[in-house]
This record gives C-alpha cells, structure tokens and sequence, in this order.
C-alpha cells in the first residue's frame, strides 16, 4: 500500500490541535504485531510531541484529532472523558431501516481477541442513529456515538439488525456489484471481489473546543471507496 503523504492529510491545524482525514488500512497507533506504520508515527515525522487525542479502528476512515502539546491533550481528553465532543459517523449498511434519531443502549465489554461483544455487565455504550437514504437492499446511516467503546457502532448496528456492509466480525456481508447489475460480466477465469474491501465506515465530522473555547467543527470527506460505494449504491436502485 502506497503511503499518502501526512501534510495531504491534513484538514484542520492551528498552533494546539491537528485534525487528519485519516485514510482506510492505517492503524492510529502501533498494532500490538509487527511495525506497520500508523498515523501517529506519520505525525511524529513532522512533530516531535503530538499525540492521539482518540482513535480510529484501522479500516476506519475520516477525522482523526491529534494534540500538539500536553495542554491541548489534557483539554481534549477531558472533552471526550465528558462526552462533550461531537462525533458523527457515515456508514452503508445492509437493510432498509427507516431511523430517526433512534437511541441504542447497550453495554459493551471487549474479549480476548481485539474483538467486542454486547454483555450485559459490560461498560454502558450509547449511539443515536438515524437514516441519510434509502436504497434498493442497503441504506446510508447518520451514527452518533456518545460514548466511545471499542467497536461500538458496529455492534450497535448489528443489535439493530442493519450490520455494517462488508463488516463481517459484526453480520455484515461484503457486497458484490453482481447482485445489482443483472449483465455483470466476469471474464473466464476471474473471481468477482467484493465492491469495498473493508467495513463501509466513515467519520466524517468531529466537533470540539479549543484552548481558547472557541468551537472547531471539522468535517472529512469520503475517501474513494466509500464515496465511489455509496454513488454505485444511489444509481442502481
């Protein structure tokens, strides 16, 4: 995989705070194998003291906030300890479900193998949800997390039986262009991958207060898989 350069990446700075639209396939801090790199290693290339305000799972696109001081982190990191800071979420999903701003409260508890499950002694998990659009058998879905738990809106997707497309960890399927386009064509020999190689997730703003209080609100737009998903998606319904 070819590595974007960090200053492309770059959608908010100011002298406290550094926002990224953080690319598919990049993990936010070092994996617990190997030496892959991940964003925050990409930041230090060009700032000795910036650190990870949160993280981002590793097939995750969108917004992704880092400090570049100690004040500025332990600002932050108060906001998110708080709930204070604003997250939302795109997802494609399987299904057509119709939800307004409809609330799901579930627990969370994360197992041995980097994975999570809903328990009910887990850690209180909370995500509004609400549909963008409607399509032939998938839909495009608004996620609004509260809390922050690992692998929270995949889980809470799948509890509200609308998994996230290609999530399969979570009951979601890949999506092949086959089941919309009746003349799809493979020629002799070749095997059809699926449409998006990685679960349709995207976080696409983040809103927080800076040093000073004053509001930043960044949005990140949709990398290419998830946008050229979603346009497939609108045309063929």
């Amino acid at each position: 995989m070819k590595l974007p350069t960090f200053s492309d990446l770059v959608i908010f700075e100011n002298d406290d705070y550094l926002v990224v639209n953080k690319p598919p396939f990049l993990a936010t801090l070092d994996e617990r194998v190997g030496g892959a790199p991940n964003m925050l290693r990409l930041a230090r290339q060009h700032y000795d003291d910036i650190q990870a305000a949160h993280r981002l799972d590793r097939e995750t696109s969108g917004a992704l906030a880092f400090a570049k001081n100690p004040a500025a982190y332990r600002h932050l990191a108060m906001q998110f300890e708080n709930r204070e800071v604003k997250k939302q979420y795109h997802a494609a999903v399987w299904g057509t479900p119709h939800f307004d701003h409809q609330l799901v409260e579930r627990n969370i508890e994360t197992t041995t193998r980097g994975r999570a499950r809903l328990a009910y002694k887990g850690k209180p998990a909370e995500t509004y949800f609400t549909t963008l659009e409607n399509f032939a058998r998938h839909s495009l879905v608004l996620c609004e997390p509260i809390t922050g738990r690992m692998h929270q809106i995949r889980l809470h997707l799948m509890y509200l039986q609308a998994p996230i497309i290609g999530d399969k960890d979570y009951g979601g399927e890949d999506f092949y262009l086959s089941t919309l386009k009746k003349k799809f064509n493979l020629k002799e020999g070749e095997e059809e991958q699926p449409f998006i190689k990685r679960f349709a997730l995207h976080a696409v703003q983040l809103r927080f207060s800076g040093l000073n209080d004053e509001e930043i609100a960044v949005e990140a737009p949709y990398p290419k898989d998830f946008r050229v998903l979603v346009d497939t998606l609108r045309q063929n319904q």
